[in-house]
């Protein structure tokens, strides 16, 4: 077996931690699978896993070799798109991340869209709360919401979303309506256990006015404290973009809009040689094109 072969085997393995999902992902069997890492262990001498009846994880050497090889797989890929396909049909692997909720709203139905156009694309898609390290995974295209640090990666901003504090009817009817921030501090809150919100809501121009709250509930998924919101338990800080369904349904209301903090940017962040795959630019193209037609606005 070639030593690129090997590569992507140890590569596969490292990603799935199991022999048997690197087989089925490569389309290899699994003795192929076990003997290119052998080969390797052999050539360099090092033990690259631990091995056990339920678990595969890498060892220091092996952690050190993933994070050499797995840019040099990746830039060859690059290379094999711009020879093989050109600059004009997208094709091969297309490797993206975004926020779960935000991914699965508004980028699911662009990568469905390219999928159905281009036969010769694929893509993997991972979607997580937390920003993952672009160049270490291998990541073609981030979508971020929120304003980023200086870095070497290139960025483009696709739009922007709001701050937005919602309840249910039943809620208000309860409780009454705050009619400004400091008001939050007499009302029950449902809070989200993640980086974005803290118990210190943020309000006016500047974002600089801060309320205190005390959540009542605090969960640790979004779609938990939207389910939380609807139910009547509390006021949820979510983002304009997660409540547009629930309250053009009259299921949540939106208050405190006068006050609400600066917009928050959605941005699309990737390293600069990227953007010469076709099949990154045409994703970049399709989500403009979204956030043009209406998108999350």
């Amino acid at each position: 077996m070639d030593r690129f072969t090997a590569f992507t085997v140890f590569v596969a393995v490292a990603e799935q931690r199991s022999f048997a999902q690197a087989s089925r992902l490569l389309g290899m069997s699994p003795p192929v699978i076990t003997r290119a890492i052998a080969a390797l262990e052999q050539r360099y001498e090092v033990a690259l896993f631990r091995r056990s009846t339920r678990t595969v994880v890498l060892t220091d050497e092996g952690g050190a070799l993933l994070d050499r090889v797995r840019p040099l797989l990746q830039d060859l890929r690059e290379t094999e798109q711009l020879l093989i396909g050109g600059r004009s049909e997208p094709r091969g692997e297309l490797n993206l991340t975004a926020p779960v909720m935000f991914g699965r709203m508004h980028v699911l139905p662009v990568v469905a869209a390219l999928l159905d156009e281009n036969p010769a694309l694929t893509v993997k898609m991972m979607l997580i709360d937390r920003n993952v390290r672009i160049l270490e995974e291998g990541i073609d295209v981030a979508v971020r919401i929120g304003h980023l640090d200086d870095s070497s990666l290139t960025r483009i901003k696709i739009g922007e979303v709001r701050q937005t504090i919602v309840a249910s009817p039943n809620y208000f009817r309860r409780y009454g309506i705050p009619s400004r921030p400091a008001d939050l501090e007499d009302h029950v809150v449902v809070a989200g256990d993640n980086v974005r919100v803290t118990n210190q809501w943020k309000f006016g121009p500047k974002g600089k006015a801060v309320v205190a709250v005390t959540p009542r509930i605090t969960v640790n998924s979004l779609d938990a404290v939207m389910a939380a919101a609807r139910a009547g338990l509390g006021l949820a800080n979510v983002l304009s973009y997660q409540v547009t369904d629930d309250v053009e349904q009259g299921l949540l209301v939106p208050v405190l809009v006068e006050y609400a903090p600066p917009a928050i940017p959605v941005q699309l962040i990737f390293p600069a040689n990227r953007s010469r795959l076709p099949s990154v630019r045409s994703f970049i193209d399709a989500m403009q094109l979204r956030v043009r037609d209406g998108g999350w606005i």
